[in-house]
């Protein structure tokens, strides 16, 4: 994985926050859970990847 890859990935993170906070306002009203805004939610998404990113270099890795 090279600078350029890393470069890439980071409009990708930043529509996948905005994807996470549009969807989340129908979803947390059905649930009475409060709203969430853009902050909150590039911090979620940052978390995911964060815990999803070893596991498909792993299995990357086993498969190659």
């Amino acid at each position: 994985m090279g600078y350029f890859s890393i470069l890439a990935a980071i409009p990708g993170f930043f529509l996948s926050s905005l994807f996470f906070m549009l969807l989340w306002g129908p979803i947390s009203s059905r649930l009475d859970l409060p709203d969430i805004g853009y902050t909150t939610s590039m911090l979620i998404t940052i978390t995911l990847w964060i815990a999803v990113a070893p596991l498909v270099t792993a299995r990357q890795k086993k498969k190659g």
